[in-house]
């Protein structure tokens, strides 16, 4: 068994004012992309799927370079959630027994250690899944992890859905994950798109794990910039201005 990655760069980013995908923008003169893939190959996982959407044509010219050769790609034709985009990768989840780090694509201080490091937690707690946090000054607009008395996973409570108490918690969800392929294939298609949005999120496949008796985890990431991601060119200057000043390199 080894394992795998799968990166999430489907989305438009309609607030970036940009013509091509989100994940396509630069930090540092280097598509955010190119920083999560770079890295996973740091965390030494090789077997790498993109799942491509607004303007395929685009990362897929991307990662038509040597340097990507060896990345596949799946298309996910609608935008419906971070589970949907997950389920257009089911073959490659098929073809690749072991562990799978999702990530998305649009996070590009997500790095090498964090990755290693949460599964090194998550293999060695045998568990079915294991979400990437960070503790934050400001949790707002974040989904809040809360956890049991044993330090595991109760559950991920989204921002609009928290009660009074939750929103004082600070560890927050960056939207990495860890899963046992076959654990994931058995809760992806009980998703369900039963909220507000219509979408089927990732978070999703954690509950049903819980619901049917898996061990899921938590792993603190040690620098809280894991989380951070832009949403609009102010945002997306301001990742710039921390990849300056902390030295961050792809």
């Amino acid at each position: 068994m080894s394992n795998c990655a799968i990166i999430l760069a489907g989305g438009e980013g309609k607030r970036m004012k940009s013509d091509k995908p989100k994940t396509l923008s630069l930090v540092l003169e280097k598509p955010m992309l190119e920083w999560v893939i770079s890295a996973v190959r740091k965390a030494g996982i090789d077997n790498i799927c993109v799942v491509k959407g607004y303007k395929k044509e685009c990362i897929e010219e991307f990662l038509s370079t040597d340097n990507y050769s060896n990345v596949e790609s799946v298309y996910q034709a609608e935008r419906l959630g971070t589970g949907h985009a997950v389920m257009m990768a089911k073959d490659f989840l098929k073809e690749n027994k072991g562990n799978v780090v999702i990530l998305n694509g649009d996070a590009p201080f997500m790095d090498s250690e964090t990755i290693a490091n949460a599964l090194k937690q998550h293999s060695e707690g045998n568990f079915a899944a294991t979400v990437i946090s960070a503790k934050v000054d400001d949790p707002t607009g974040y989904g809040r992890i809360v956890r049991t008395d044993d330090g595991s996973l109760l559950s991920i409570v989204e921002q609009k859905d928290a009660d009074e108490e939750t929103l004082k918690i600070n560890e927050v969800n960056s939207g990495g994950f860890w899963f046992d392929s076959e654990m994931l294939l058995s809760v992806l298609d009980r998703i369900k798109a039963n909220n507000n949005a219509k979408e089927y999120y990732l978070p999703d496949a954690l509950k049903l794990l819980l619901i049917d008796g898996q061990k899921v985890g938590a792993y603190t990431a040690e620098c809280s910039d894991t989380v951070l991601g832009a949403n609009d060119p102010a945002q997306l200057e301001e990742l710039n201005q921390i990849a300056l000043a902390k030295g961050y390199s792809c």
